[in-house]
């Protein structure tokens, strides 16, 4: 039984005061009457003074350090992926919870300590999943779970998005196989987690990827995907789309239903004909929003869940063990192209 947090704030602490920090700043602003940011943890020490000052918090160089000094309930990992692991382990061993930036890791016996670790314990791994809070696809869900699709024949997803040169060069971690991999690992990996959490269990994965960046991992790549439920689909991913993003995109076929949600980020619903009729139907435009940024808006969301978590009056909705779902797909996207062959999962048995 995890312990719950009542009759103050919960204290949280962001290591990683870069890119994506920022999303996990505002969603603490937005929470504060029940998240309190107590410390800022980041390697740069012109980066931490700047946020320390600007949140009015601690700032720590070493995560060790923060661990001893804060009492802390909750760390938030915004630092590069291929080091979640090793700090996610840290917490858990000094009883702090953890939420991590995807991936939860770039290599899968890391994750799968990441999970042992939190479990051993008993503190709480949450792994973002932010886009699954978006209002498009928490109606795509709803449909799925309805069955409107009858049998879902064929999905597709398309990501097209544009990282230059300059963006690989400012960070030499990124684009790297240790802690940021490639297209798949890092800027599509929300799309590959509805792969699963849409669709369902992925039986076999066939890939092929490209780089053409200067950089160790892949920018581009094609999956072949077979489900276990019998649908078939694709993916195609890319980070070199000129001159600027293009879509972030989900198509779904079945025997009684066409969607497609599209946009940016899968924002936009821009198909969607069923061979019934529900009383939501004629409100899908109100799910649709505007958005200039590839993150869409459940960060806060996200939070939300995790406050709910902490309260004890809900389930984590993506946990560890829910983190390791989408990795699998990615590390056995990874064994395709580099084996040439398809990759059946489980990965273990």
């Amino acid at each position: 039984m995890y312990d719950h947090i009542e009759g103050r704030r919960i204290r949280i602490a962001v290591v990683g005061c870069g890119r994506i920090s920022k999303n996990h700043f505002v969603s603490i602003a937005e929470h504060a009457s029940n998240l309190e940011l107590v410390a800022v943890c980041d390697t740069n020490k012109a980066v931490l003074d700047d946020h320390a000052k600007r949140y009015d918090v601690k700032g720590y160089q070493l995560l060790s350090d923060m661990l001893h000094q804060e009492n802390l309930d909750v760390v938030a990992l915004c630092a590069p992926s291929g080091i979640h692991p090793s700090q996610a382990i840290l917490c858990a061993n000094n009883g702090v919870s953890v939420i991590s930036e995807k991936p939860m890791a770039t290599r899968w016996a890391d994750a799968r300590q990441m999970v042992k670790a939190c479990d051993d314990a008993r503190v709480r791994l949450f792994v973002v999943k932010q886009n699954r809070r978006n209002s498009t696809l928490q109606l795509l869900k709803r449909v799925i779970e309805e069955k409107r699709f009858g049998k879902i024949h064929l999905v597709h997803l398309n990501v097209f998005w544009t990282r230059p040169q300059e963006y690989y060069s400012a960070a030499k971690w990124r684009g790297t196989w240790e802690f940021d991999g490639g297209a798949l690992m890092n800027q599509a990996s929300h799309y590959i987690d509805l792969l699963d959490w849409l669709v369902g269990p992925v039986d076999t994965v066939h890939s092929f990827i490209s780089t053409t960046r200067d950089i160790e991992a892949e920018d581009t790549a094609v999956l072949n995907v077979r489900w276990r439920n019998g649908a078939l689909g694709s993916m195609a991913v890319t980070m070199l789309t000129y001159p600027k993003n293009m879509e972030g995109s989900i198509t779904i076929l079945g025997e009684k239903g066409t969607v497609r949600v599209g946009g940016m980020a899968v924002n936009e619903i821009q198909d969607w004909k069923f061979a019934d009729k529900r009383d939501y139907d004629d409100e899908i435009k109100k799910t649709n929003y505007e958005t200039t940024s590839v993150y869409g808006f459940g960060h806060p969301l996200y939070y939300k869940n995790v406050v709910d978590v902490f309260r004890g009056v809900a389930l984590p909705e993506t946990d560890g063990r829910e983190g390791l779902k989408s990795l699998e797909i990615i590390i056995a996207a990874y064994l395709s192209a580099r084996d040439g062959r398809a990759v059946s999962l489980p990965l273990e048995y």
